[in-house]
């Protein structure tokens, strides 16, 4: 544990935190499987991996830079992305420049990345490197693991192979090409609370399936494989807007197959009906998203005709988040290795309750702190450390008057100060939830206020449940 000047420095530190975050995050979002380049071409990833920076710690920490180097350009964020087997060599990745969005974060995308097949793994990770342009490095921040294809499956996927299904809660990219023109690609995307065919921007949709014999205003969602067939509904991850419900379908030649009922594989092109329309169809046109109206073909019923912007292709996406601010730190050191929670799970309980924090990232310079209280925590692995759970008297609430729940949210400090926040929080609740006025027993004897009293003391100082959420 901390000794107790630094961890009180700390507290203040992380107090002021809580009351006015400044975190900084970088976000990446990629594709979840890459097409094989093969000799001397070179299939650049599509949708290409983009980077995100928002929060209010960016700008207080560019404005700290500039103010102690006095330079005009050095507050600038640049980086360089590439895969995680090409060293450190600026030749074999890709730099980015970050522009400033209307909803003041910073975007930039990797276009020009690809892998050879003289690399021979399955499966590989980007990796990203942000700079301020004073040359101070900020971290080093990787993607989750995609998977290598030589080529879109021309297969019937089985369930039993599930590795390139799409299923239902996992989040998609839609883009359409247009013979095969890489110059001519569009990205399904939202800009300003309308949906747009973008050709520098994209989009990641939560695909949900839906019940096809429910009102569209009801809307239950199910879990399992997309078929094609299936009524689905598109939710913009970034800002919660929809499409109605769509009913997909399987492209074959520009042709719309309507009895194709199989699982829908990752880089299949595909078609949009609006559900209950005359064949109309989600298109596009130039940089608009319309509704086409398919024609149907007089002698196969079970096809119709649709035009190039009718034509989609669907691939699945990854999303990670990097959380940390710097409002505390003094030295220069870089934020990388930046810890990932992913679960919480608690064993014992009362004096005696350990928290085993799951994840990535994890390194023994880390503290587990409970909001403004830190925790004794032991480095198990990379991807495991242990803390003692503190008594909810550290929160400077009356333990023993307590009749509701204390929620605090998980941090994670760095022995310099750096602290990476979570969207997992703490919350203690008494075995026994009295409501002010509430008759709690009936039939009570005159001298047991005393018995009631200390017995409440003793179950709410050793039993207390954990509710974890994220």
């Amino acid at each position: 544990r901390s000794n107790p000047y630094q961890t009180n420095l700390l507290r203040d530190g992380v107090r002021r935190y809580l009351q006015l975050p400044a975190d900084q995050t970088v976000l990446i979002l990629h594709a979840k499987v890459a097409q094989k380049s093969y000799g001397n071409e070179k299939r650049f990833f599509c949708p290409p991996p983009c980077v995100y920076l928002s929060g209010p710690g960016w700008k207080l920490k560019q404005e700290q830079i500039k103010a102690r180097d006095l330079g005009e350009a050095g507050f600038r964020v640049c980086g360089y992305m590439g895969l995680d087997s090409m060293g450190s060599s600026l030749m074999e990745t890709q730099k980015l420049s970050f522009e400033e969005q209307p909803d003041a974060k910073g975007f930039s995308c990797a276009k020009a990345l690809y892998i050879s097949d003289a690399d021979k793994r399955k499966h590989f990770r980007l990796v990203l490197k942000l700079f301020f342009s004073n040359g101070q490095e900020i971290g080093t921040f990787h993607s989750k693991l995609i998977k290598v294809i030589s080529k879109p499956s021309q297969k019937k996927q089985s369930l039993k192979n599930t590795d390139l299904c799409i299923s239902s809660g996992s989040k998609v990219s839609l883009f359409n090409r247009l013979r095969s023109q890489t110059v001519s690609t569009r990205y399904l995307s939202v800009e300003g609370g309308a949906f747009i065919a973008s050709a520098r921007q994209w989009a990641a949709f939560t695909l949900h399936l839906a019940d096809e014999q429910c009102a569209r205003s009801e809307f239950p969602l199910r879990e399992g494989y997309i078929r094609y067939g299936s009524v689905i509904q598109l939710i913009c991850t970034a800002t919660g807007i929809t499409l109605p419900p769509l009913i997909i379908r399987k492209v074959t030649k520009q042709y719309a197959m309507l009895d194709v009922d199989e699982p829908i594989s990752q880089l299949h092109k595909c078609a949009f009906q609006f559900q209950g329309s005359d064949h109309m169809y989600l298109c596009l046109s130039m940089e608009k998203v319309i509704q086409f109206q398919a024609s149907p073909c007089p002698k196969e019923a079970n096809r119709e005709l649709l035009n190039d912007g009718s034509c989609w292709t669907i691939i699945g996406t990854e999303m990670v988040e990097y959380t940390f601010s710097e409002s505390l730190a003094c030295g220069r050191e870089p934020v990388s290795p930046v810890p990932l929670i992913t679960a919480l799970q608690l064993t014992g309980g009362g004096d005696v309750a350990m928290l085993e924090v799951q994840g990535e990232y994890f390194h023994a310079h880390l503290k587990v702190w409970f909001g403004d209280t830190e925790a004794e925590t032991m480095y198990r692995s990379p991807k495991s450390l242990v803390c003692v759970v503190p008594d909810v008297s550290a929160f400077g609430s009356d333990w023993r008057w307590l009749r509701y729940p204390i929620t605090v949210p998980l941090l994670l400090v760095r022995d310099d100060g750096l602290i990476y926040s979570s969207t997992f929080t703490f919350t203690y609740t008494p075995e026994q939830s009295f409501i002010p006025g509430q008759q709690v027993l009936s039939d009570v004897p005159q001298d047991s206020d005393k018995l009631l009293d200390s017995i409440h003391q003793e179950f709410t100082r050793t039993n207390f449940h954990l509710f974890m959420q994220s």
